[in-house]
């Protein structure tokens, strides 16, 4: 996978993904990444690649031929024209599914907007996808193509030292992923539960499903109705129903579980 970057900050892109997993990747020429600085192709040749927003209004405007003149410089060296994402929070929320998706390009292009935003006719001739990392506002588009492109390093073969971790996580299968535990056996009073020292492969691989459904329905219950659930699945949710007690779902947890388990029965 070769990531290109067109940023101000170049210098933020490289010292951040430099690092960890993704640092030692790239070493291992797995990853490539350049950060392109939009300001080495300003019109006026002084680095300024802002001006005001025609209509009025707060703030500046990055200007379309400084971006257009960066990307094009990256399509003409590697010989093609690969997708360009544009950073936004006017873009389609970021998920796993999507960093799976693009795992499959060869070349990424990442353009990371400031100010009040982009040129919208630059955005119509080059942009290919539009992304948002969540329902708020920063300051540019760095942090946001960090976290898509770390999303998606996971998803290259080799990335991982096991890559059996990046296929068992959060969202990977729909779900939240299952608590962990690691040594001692009990920390000041709080034990490991009894099924992870069984041994028992099957039991263990039951329970942590049950726990990636119990987590899920608790934090992010939405996720279930699009999730592929098993018959054992809708029998575990099933018999969270039944549950008596303090641990025992509330009474807008049930409502949603029996509409849930109506639905997923009929298809």
């Amino acid at each position: 996978m070769n990531y290109h970057v067109l940023t101000l900050f170049p210098e933020m892109i490289l010292d951040g993904m430099n690092t960890s997993i993704i640092g030692r990747a790239m070493a291992k020429g797995l990853l490539t990444l350049e950060a392109v600085n939009i300001r080495d192709y300003s019109v006026t040749g002084n680095g300024r690649i802002d001006d005001y927003p025609y209509g009025g209004g707060a703030g500046m405007v990055m200007q379309a031929e400084p971006v257009y003149r960066a990307c094009r410089d990256v399509t003409e060296r590697i010989g093609y024209s690969p997708r360009v994402i544009c950073l936004t929070p006017q873009g389609r929320v970021f998920n796993q599914k999507m960093a799976q998706e693009l795992a499959g390009e060869e070349d990424l292009i990442f353009l990371c907007g400031h100010y009040e935003g982009i040129d919208e006719r630059v955005l119509e001739e080059i942009a290919t996808d539009f992304i948002s990392i969540g329902d708020y506002v920063l300051t540019g588009g760095e942090l946001p193509a960090m976290v898509v492109m770390d999303a998606v390093s996971r998803m290259i073969p080799g990335v991982l030292s096991n890559q059996e971790s990046g296929q068992s996580e959060s969202f990977q299968d729909g779900l939240l992923e299952y608590p962990q535990y690691s040594r001692p056996e009990e920390w000041r009073g709080k034990k490991v539960p009894p099924v992870l020292l069984s041994g028992h492969h099957g039991n263990v691989d039951r329970w942590r499903r049950n726990q990636s459904l119990l987590r899920t329905l608790k934090i992010r219950p939405e996720l279930l109705t699009r999730a592929e659930l098993d018959k054992k699945d809708l029998k575990y949710l099933e018999a969270l129903l039944l549950e008596e007690g303090e641990e025992s779902p509330d009474e807008n947890t049930k409502e949603f579980l029996t509409k849930l388990l109506a639905m997923k029965k009929k298809t």
